[in-house]
């Protein structure tokens, strides 16, 4: 009898330590930013059509959600979290280095678009095609669609990035 109380002890100490650990599905959140994974065609789309349904949210640093507002890193941890279950990193300074470099003609749908002065990142935001992509721009403004090649954006140092 002791020694079957001691099998039953044993068999529920597995089941039990089986169902404490964390699942990996790809709406876990994590602490810190995972590598970037490629984005399917149809990933991109949707992260293209949620930016640009976001496009008159308020701007507020350090906002990361529609209902708080957006800063531009915020707005893009959102909608990558939201549509591909990819956690991005948080600031423009790592944005920078996400994902793969690619040059201006590759372009599609869902890439982002960072911008840096003296070298370092400043403002990103998600490319919807067209020469556009959405961004959260400033304090006092509101998510917005905006053309790379406007004057003041032409201007700007840009890097463009495939997640």
């Amino acid at each position: 009898m002791q020694a079957l109380c001691g099998l039953l002890l044993a068999s529920a100490v597995l089941v039990l330590a089986g169902c404490s650990s964390a699942p990996t599905t790809p709406s876990s959140p994590a602490a810190v930013p995972q590598p970037a994974a490629r984005l399917t065609l149809d990933q991109a789309n949707d992260v293209t059509v949620m930016a640009i349904g976001l496009v008159g949210t308020p701007y507020r640093y350090g906002g990361n959600t529609p209902a708080s507002g957006f800063d531009c890193s915020g707005l893009i941890s959102y909608v990558y979290q939201q549509r591909a279950g990819v956690v991005a990193p948080r600031t423009t300074g790592g944005l920078i280095d996400w994902g793969t470099s690619i040059p201006a003609p590759s372009l599609r749908t869902g890439d982002l678009v960072v911008f840096a002065q003296n070298g370092r990142a400043n403002h990103a935001g998600i490319y919807v095609g067209e020469g556009r992509f959405v961004h959260a721009p400033s304090t006092g403004g509101t998510v917005r669609l905006d053309r790379l090649n406007s004057s003041y954006w032409a201007k700007q140092q840009v890097s463009y990035r495939r997640p």
